[in-house]
């Protein structure tokens, strides 16, 4: 736990540098941890809302699934939650383009 400590300290100050790769692994790596660090999942979820579209299909479905696992349930996760329900709603096809697993991981983190 102290080590993922001193990567949240390090990482927040400039979690806006980080791309959508960056963004999924961190809470990735901290969800499968079990270390739900709330700073972190914070800046994460304040980065990722707006530039979601940039996304790929892995990428949302890690940080959803990171965040459904750690169940960080704040108004910033949920408006990225909304974000990301919003643009898959509004472009419908884009989900014809994402493989199974992608699939399954986004429809369990929603049910969470």
């Amino acid at each position: 736990p102290e080590l993922f400590d001193a990567v949240a300290k390090a990482a927040i100050p400039i979690i806006d540098t980080f791309n959508s790769q960056a963004l999924a692994n961190t809470v990735n790596a901290f969800a499968k941890m079990d270390h739900g660090h709330s700073e972190l999942f914070e800046a994460v979820a304040k980065a990722a809302t707006p530039i979601i579209d940039n996304f790929h299909s892995q990428h949302i479905a890690n940080t959803v699934s990171a965040f459904a696992r750690t169940r960080h349930a704040t108004q910033t996760s949920k408006l990225l939650f909304t974000k990301i329900s919003d643009e898959l709603t509004a472009n419908p096809a884009v989900l014809q383009d994402w493989d199974d697993v992608a699939l399954v991981v986004i429809a369990f983190a929603f049910m969470k």
